[in-house]
């Protein structure tokens, strides 16, 4: 079969290239976006990242596509219906770094606690004084969880390594980790409203879009802190500036951004205000958050590491080896 592989670095190419014997690949560097697309137009398979545009604008351009496997865990970039109603089967990547991203969640919060991004860039330049950098300690801090999957459930232990109390809210408790943490799921309100950190863990979705807006920061603790390493869109960032602004929130770490895409690329968030396709008010809030002292922004590196890219890479070629083969796995549109 004819396959897109987009959005590879030079040493990702190698492991896909196990592909080759059975398969015609064709690799990109760049993203599959409705400007593009039709170059591609005889690809019968399509593997990508998050990145790539594959709504139905750019879907209904590849006519002969019968399979979008995915190198993430979440389809939000897919039109999944439209994928649906064309017989476009869509494959994941269900679960690849739990405690990879669970320890990014650490790694922003140590940034925070320890003003590591400030006392970094003063003794770079041969200044060492203490002046402004006193931190806090996690021992004895409350977080707070919100969803408690394959990666909430590896931040729980980490948390309780550290002399945390942990709480969660999730609407399928899990019992196991009840009995074998001592974790204690308390409701939506109860957490916000206890917690002196709050971290997201939930995929995004219509009922997960805004979840943290202003109502539930007003919630919150005076002085938390909120770490989002799940999807941007998660929190209303307007509101979340507000709240950085005023002093409502000590500080954010985030991994992810809403319009994350666009505002990789400058000229991507120009045409984006000619096309009045994106929300200029939210890509223009990213861009202060970037320069805000007391938010801590890494690229989406969360789930970056090299034992987590190895174990994307085996599930995707599994993920077509499987379609082409007719024994389909990790499917979440289409024939299983």
């Amino acid at each position: 079969m004819k396959i897109l592989i987009c959005e590879t670095e030079p040493w990702e190419r190698e492991p896909m290239e196990s592909l080759k014997s059975e398969h015609d690949l064709t690799f990109i560097d760049s993203r599959l976006n409705k400007d593009n697309a039709a170059d591609y137009a005889y690809a019968e398979i399509v593997s990508c990242f998050i990145y790539s545009d594959l709504g139905k604008r750019v879907v209904e351009k590849l006519p002969n596509l019968k399979l979008i496997a995915t190198r993430s865990t979440g389809t939000e970039h897919i039109d999944s219906d439209y994928c649906q109603s064309r017989g476009i089967a869509v494959s994941n990547v269900p679960t690849y770094g739990s405690n990879t991203v669970a320890e990014h969640v650490f790694a922003l919060l140590f940034a925070i606690s320890r003003n590591l991004p400030a006392a970094f860039s003063r003794t770079a330049c041969g200044e060492f004084s203490h002046r402004g950098l006193r931190g806090f300690e996690l021992f004895g801090k409350t977080l707070g969880v919100i969803g408690t999957g394959d990666i909430g459930a590896c931040v729980v232990p980490m948390a309780k390594g550290f002399g945390m109390e942990v709480m969660a809210f999730d609407p399928k408790p899990r019992d196991e980790l009840v009995e074998r943490y001592g974790l204690s799921y308390v409701s939506m309100d109860e957490l916000l409203e206890r917690s002196d950190i709050v971290s997201l863990h939930v995929p995004l979705n219509e009922k997960t879009r805004h979840m943290i807006a202003k109502d539930e920061i007003a919630k919150m603790k005076d002085g938390a802190v909120l770490i989002n390493t799940a999807r941007g869109a998660l929190i209303k960032i307007e509101d979340m500036a507000e709240a950085l602004l005023g002093g409502k929130l000590r500080a954010a770490g985030l991994d992810v951004l809403p319009e994350e895409p666009v505002i990789r690329e400058e000229v991507e968030l120009l045409r984006s205000v000619y096309d009045r396709q994106h929300s200029l008010e939210t890509l223009l809030t990213g861009q202060v958050l970037m320069r805000m002292r007391n938010v801590v922004l890494t690229p989406h590196t969360a789930f970056y590491t090299e034992e987590a890219i190895d174990r994307i890479l085996d599930c995707t070629i599994e993920n077509i080896r499987g379609f082409t083969r007719g024994q389909p796995v990790n499917v979440v549109t289409g024939d299983r």
